[in-house]
């Protein structure tokens, strides 16, 4: 069995990026521009600063990559880790604070034929939004491939874009192939397949050689009209919509569930405590308000507060999350092996 492991951030500088990761308790580097802070990461070698480190406990130190190859089952049990034995999911935050790039991440089919590439579904949960800010996501219906490009190269790609202005709370799905960009404004938690490949097609002309454009790989994956309903899972889902539960002294709103993930977000109505037992599921658990400690036998406490990522191995060390009112957690878990035989 694992304690809960409390894991560091990994800063990344982006030419769209700002300061709104502070309001997360990030400690960012002067004069910088921050545009993600890598929570949760297990990505290949060859990606710079791509495996996250323990911050507290009695793995103090240790890479997920390291705990995995000694405690494999006790980490990942039934979950489906990827082709190179890798956690199944990279959780980030993202500070838009200025706008991102129009761009697309490769479908399941582009990566069998190009294994430099990985497949990437993911979903943003808008965490802060100014007034006005606004996601784009997939094409005009009645938009073709062609139309698009020739858009693309004539500079008037925006306008065959669907956006749509968001708000505190809304989660947005966005499967492989799925053309989008997120405004600026927008301060947002992402949770995705454990892949770095994006191809970028509109970059607001900042014109900077090191964001090159990748008009010829995105023309391969890119998803048009009706390609673009992904099994029947809502591209938008709000706090309004989300489907709720109330019961044990939590409130549950499911924001997404996908081939790859499921996405729940939970708050405390009151002080109470939750058990905490081996489930065979491993599970992130990312505090957005309010704080939590967990206890257990054989393990010191484990507090977090806003802005902390967690992971709740499978085979979790027994103990009690004690929940603060008005905590408030995202938990995702990968998609498992009960899920696929469900299914």
């Amino acid at each position: 069995m694992l304690p809960f492991l409390r894991l560091l951030p990994i800063l990344k500088t982006r030419a769209w990026g700002g300061r709104g990761l502070a309001t997360l308790g990030k400690a960012l580097p002067p004069n910088e521009k921050i545009g993600e802070s890598w929570e949760l990461a297990d990505l290949p070698t060859s990606i710079p600063d791509g495996i996250s480190r323990v911050a507290a406990g009695p793995y103090l130190g240790r890479t997920l990559a390291e705990l995995r190859t000694s405690h494999g089952d006790a980490l990942l049990g039934m979950a489906i880790p990827t082709k190179d034995g890798a956690f199944p999911l990279l959780v980030k935050f993202l500070d838009a604070h200025e706008d991102l790039s129009v761009q697309l991440h490769p479908d399941a089919a582009y990566a069998r034929a190009h294994p430099q590439a990985h497949l990437k579904s993911e979903a943003w949960i808008v965490l802060e939004a100014q007034p006005g800010a606004r996601v784009y996501r997939g094409l005009k219906h009645a938009v073709t491939r062609e139309q698009f490009f020739a858009a693309v190269r004539g500079g008037t790609a925006l306008e065959h874009l669907e956006s749509r202005e968001v708000h505190e709370g809304d989660c947005i799905y966005l499967p492989s192939g799925i053309c989008h960009a997120l405004g600026k404004g927008i301060l947002a938690a992402e949770i995705q397949t454990p892949s770095d490949t994006t191809f970028r097609i509109f970059d607001w002309n900042r014109n900077d050689p090191a964001r090159a454009l990748h008009l010829t790989e995105a023309s391969e994956c890119l998803r048009v009209g009706a390609e673009q309903e992904d099994h029947g899972i809502p591209g938008f889902v709000t706090s309004a919509t989300a489907l709720t539960l109330e019961a044990g002294g939590f409130r549950t709103q499911r924001l997404c569930r996908s081939p790859f993930f499921t996405i729940e977000r939970v708050t405390a109505l009151r002080e109470t405590t939750l058990p905490i037992t081996p489930s065979g599921i491993p599970e992130v658990w990312i505090v957005l308000a309010g704080a939590l400690a967990i206890t257990g036998d054989g393990f010191p406490t484990l507090d977090a507060a806003v802005g902390d990522t967690m992971l709740r191995p499978a085979s979790a060390a027994p103990g009690i999350a004690r929940f603060a009112t008005g905590t408030t957690i995202l938990r995702a878990t990968p998609a498992n092996a009960l899920d696929r035989a469900l299914a």
